[in-house]
């Protein structure tokens, strides 16, 4: 039985499904769909030359890679490439070759540093430490039952602050775009990265298919979004929080707390069953604003870098 190593191909179904089981099955805590793996492939700026690719064996996809440049980052050279191989199929080969395979194609696109996200599990640590990659932050995965948890009881806005949809925001989305730039630049991370292209964030965010305009909720006060819960649905069930952010000037108000609680009680009102959401684990506010409102730790990722050259 022979792995080899490909690029993901957009318009053939079985990729897809085969990529998005794979993750599934490695990764269950972020939702991944077919419509948003080809999002992902087609919609990322060009200047990230993003690439998806398959690990196959006997014509089965038994692992994946997306891997490019963080383009947006003020800092050349920075490149990422997470992988995942379905877990009945480790110790094929399928992991390193993708890893080989996506380093060749960054270091040949002048990447000099790369970044990627290990589950913290002892064999997924150790291979990453094998191929040269060192430990630096880590992010937990929580994860609620909305089928039958118990959610804290919705509750009133602060006197001048409304709650609204992303929905509401359809004719134009630039004001949730700039308050996006404004908490995406403050969350932690070891990438610098600056959301400044609008026509980009429309065509990979707000385009997003996995994007729930109607769950994703918004405090609003004398006009302009101040907070904001974005919600992202799989159809089957299953919700996630993509970001929870609030303006600088509004933090410590409880607009995060205000925000989310809305959106999961939305999200349950409309049949969701089961609730994601990740965290760095040095973010002690949003930590404790998912714990009050019932999630819990199901996994733990750890960023691990290595430098090129």
């Amino acid at each position: 039985m022979t792995v080899i190593v490909r690029d993901l191909r957009p318009g053939v179904r079985a990729d897809l499904e085969g990529f998005a089981r794979v993750r599934h099955a490695a990764l269950p805590y972020i939702l991944s769909t077919p419509e948003s793996i080809v999002h992902a492939l087609t919609r990322t700026h060009p200047r990230a030359r993003f690439r998806s690719l398959v690990a196959e064996e006997d014509g089965e996809v038994i692992g994946t890679a997306q891997t490019g440049l963080v383009h947006d980052s003020p800092e050349p050279g920075q490149g990422f490439l997470n992988v995942y191989v379905h877990p009945d199929r480790v110790r094929h080969g399928a992991g390193g070759l993708l890893v080989r395979t996506a380093e060749e194609y960054l270091a040949g696109e002048g990447a000099t540093k790369l970044f990627a996200w290990v589950l913290e599990e002892p064999a997924h640590l150790a291979f990453a430490e094998r191929h040269g990659y060192g430990r630096r932050r880590s992010a937990h995965f929580l994860r609620l039952d909305l089928a039958g948890g118990t959610l804290p009881p919705p509750w009133s806005p602060p006197p001048g602050v409304e709650l609204r949809t992303a929905a509401d925001f359809a004719d134009d989305p630039r004001p949730l775009f700039e308050l996006d730039a404004e908490a995406a630049a403050d969350e932690p991370s070891d990438v610098e990265a600056e959301l400044t292209d609008y026509e980009a964030w429309l065509a990979e965010t707000w385009r997003h298919p996995l994007l729930n305009r109607e769950l994703t909720t918004v405090a609003v006060l004398d006009g302009r979004p101040v907070a904001f819960s974005v919600a992202f649905t799989d159809g089957h069930g299953r919700y996630s929080t993509a970001m929870t952010g609030t303006a600088r000037a509004h933090r410590g108000e409880g607009l995060a707390k205000l925000v989310k609680t809305a959106s999961l009680h939305r999200a349950r009102a409309a049949g969701c069953t089961e609730a994601f959401t990740g965290n760095d684990t040095g973010n002690g506010p949003m930590l404790a604003v998912n714990r009050g409102l019932g999630y819990e730790v199901c996994a733990t990722e750890v960023r691990y870098v290595r430098e090129l050259g």
